[in-house]
């Protein structure tokens, strides 16, 4: 599928891995909408790339409406990458065994309501503005790129509400690719090991912290680059005969429990 001249959008856009999407998409004379909450970042990023900022939750339904509708209005929406979501990191059961110490059920349901609910979200309502595309040969009006996370597989002691966010985005995949596969647009999802993004922060802890992260990569032994993310994020999109995967990038990792 041909990307060039075509909008995009790309959620979590202001940093980390969906501002490394957003450039390379960018670079192939893409017209990207950046969705985030982060104006400082999602502006910086939008204006670099002569794209457009939105600031919309995306689980927001009129916010990201509005968000596709300013993207069709540059032109066709054919491609979309979902990197929007938040961490999470809390045992399920308190040290001192009372209830109160319990794993704060409203915790849970905000990231699960944000990884999960809010890709599915914008996931329907693209889908929607996508099936007014003209098909190209294959038929193909669009493609979309999900975020999910080798926590889905292998989540750590700490991570049962990001797990279980991030294992739903799998189990999305191939029922999105199916159910879409009648307006011709194809759905697949990337699952990042441990990429090097702001999350991890800076200086000399965070460099100790980040190798010691790395010592369980199998090879090459680092962390990943937002940019390795980007140039899989490209091909599910471009590559017209991949549809309904979950691909890992994570240099062979699995996380041992904690």
């Amino acid at each position: 599928m041909k990307v060039a001249g075509s909008s995009a959008i790309v959620t979590g856009g202001g940093s980390g891995l969906g501002e490394a999407t957003v450039r390379a998409l960018a670079a192939r004379d893409v017209s990207v909408t950046v969705i985030d909450l982060d104006e400082v970042n999602g502006k910086r990023v939008a204006a670099d790339v002569g794209g457009r900022f939105v600031r919309a939750d995306v689980r927001d339904p009129e916010a990201v409406i509005g968000a596709i509708e300013q993207s069709v209005a540059a032109a066709p929406l054919r491609a979309v990458v979902n990197c929007a979501g938040i961490p999470s990191l809390s045992r399920t059961v308190g040290r001192d065994g009372t209830y109160a110490s319990a794993h704060d059920l409203e915790a849970f349901r905000k990231v699960v309501e944000v990884n999960l609910i809010g890709t599915f979200n914008v996931v329907r309502l693209a889908g929607t503005a996508m099936s007014h595309n003209e098909p190209d040969e294959d038929g193909a009006r669009g493609a979309m790129v999900n975020t999910t996370s080798v926590a889905a597989f292998e989540g750590q002691v700490g991570q049962a509400a990001y797990s279980a966010s991030k294992g739903g985005v799998v189990g999305l995949t191939l029922p999105l690719a199916r159910d879409l596969a009648v307006i011709g647009v194809r759905v697949n999802t990337i699952a990042p090991g441990l990429i090097e993004t702001p999350i991890y922060g800076s200086g000399p802890d965070a460099e100790e912290f980040k190798a010691h992260l790395a010592k369980d990569v199998v090879f090459p032994r680092r962390l990943g680059r937002a940019e390795e993310f980007a140039s899989l994020a490209l091909e599910l999109l471009q590559n017209g005969y991949i549809n309904g995967e979950v691909v890992r990038v994570d240099a062979g990792v699995r996380l041992p429990p904690k």
